[in-house]
């Protein structure tokens, strides 16, 4: 007799838990999403144990669909993006294997990119798998003679 006494207790627990979530849910997408405290999101930092040369780390914040969400990610410093550049499209290369990785430009992951502002490297396998990977300029189909333009490397 306890156990179907706990039963329906449980079942009572779940049925107003489900039907709580749509006006959680609601809640949640009325209230405007807040930033992270400042020294959790330098604690969060996937960047900080790269030493980087043309690059800096930058924390963003977007809601793309509704969904809002904080990342980081590698752009180029200021100071490269202001160089002048033509004739060609950045991308990322490692190297020592000859793999490419990708951009995010908006929400979309892109190979290449023609504007130095659209330079912004996530956290991803290609950036843990690498202990040094470049951001290039010059034509994809010949990284080698392609200009480097910043790197990233990773001291094991």
């Amino acid at each position: 007799m306890s156990s179907r006494i706990a039963f329906r207790a449980l079942t009572a627990l779940v049925a107003t838990a489900a039907l709580s979530v749509p006006f959680t849910q609601g809640a949640s997408a009325a209230t405007p999403p807040t930033r992270p405290a400042a020294n959790a999101v330098a604690d969060d930092n996937p960047f900080r144990w790269m030493d980087l040369d043309g690059l800096r780390a930058e924390y963003r914040f977007m809601c793309p669909a509704g969904h809002c969400v904080g990342y980081w990610s590698l752009v180029l410093t200021d100071e490269v993006a202001k160089r002048p550049y033509r004739g060609g499209e950045f991308f990322v290369y490692a190297p020592a294997t000859g793999e490419f990785g990708f951009f995010l430009d908006t929400d979309i992951a892109t190979r290449t990119v023609r504007h130095a502002r659209q330079v912004r490297l996530v956290d991803s396998d290609f950036t843990r798998s690498h202990p040094r990977f470049e951001v290039r300029y010059g034509d994809p189909a010949q990284p080698k003679k392609a200009r480097v333009v910043a790197t990233a490397t990773i001291w094991m």
